[in-house]
């Protein structure tokens, strides 16, 4: 059975990646077939990752006859059809925050795609917008901020882990290279719960040394 996932390092589809880990979905289904991508490469479009994505992004994964893309739906899915633990079914009294949490995460996600391109991606002699950047950092913060507010346990529902801290995972990856996390302890403890999960581990380990960010932390460009 085909079980596969297009997949750039460290990006949205880096969730779902942690996700089958955290499942253990290998074993059920057999070994991941893991497509990576680099992105702005021609080879994104000349792979197949334009019939199953309309958005030609990843993620895109195939399970079988099943074909998904977009990372909030596959987890939502991945959750409900493999591990219910990780999910918040119907009726379930954590559903409205769990669903809140999970397309949260993608509000943060688009913020962080747009300092990625405009602090990585741009090439002389074109040139970030300071204003832009400056702006985006400054949502990009107070979504960190709001999530510094809430965290009160360990995860972000009382129920425990769930998918929605999986499409985190990403997130508090990258937004250090715009945002300092230094404000945000709960934030920070959070991060490192995330790291200490050997599911996580185990992802990082297959992603091996980030190759996306050429420096530490990017800083909004002078005008």
């Amino acid at each position: 059975m085909t079980f596969r996932l297009h997949h750039v390092q460290y990006g949205r589809s880096f969730r779902v990646l942690w996700l089958i880990e955290e499942i253990g979905l290998e074993d059920r289904l057999g070994p991941l077939e893991v497509i990576e991508h680099r992105i702005g490469t021609p080879e994104m479009r000349e792979s197949d990752l334009p019939r199953l994505s309309p958005a030609v992004r990843i993620p895109a994964l195939q399970i079988g006859d099943l074909e998904m893309s977009e990372s909030g739906a596959i987890v939502e899915y991945l959750c409900e059809t493999y591990a219910p633990g990780l999910g918040r079914a119907v009726g379930h009294p954590e559903r409205p925050a769990w669903l809140q949490w999970v397309h949260y995460a993608e509000t943060m996600a688009s913020l962080i795609e747009n300092l990625n391109l405009q602090l990585v991606f741009l090439r002389p002699p074109a040139r970030p917008s300071p204003v832009v950047v400056k702006l985006t950092v400054a949502r990009l913060r107070q979504t960190l901020a709001g999530m510094e507010a809430r965290l009160e346990g360990d995860w972000l529902l009382p129920g425990g882990f769930s998918g929605a801290d999986v499409m985190m995972g990403f997130n508090l990856f990258a937004a250090p290279y715009y945002v300092p996390l230094d404000g945000f302890p709960r934030l920070l403890a959070y991060k490192a719960r995330m790291e200490a999960r050997p599911a996580y581990q185990r992802c990082v380990a297959r992603e091996g040394p980030q190759r996306f960010y050429a420096q530490d932390f990017y800083p909004v460009p002078e005008a």
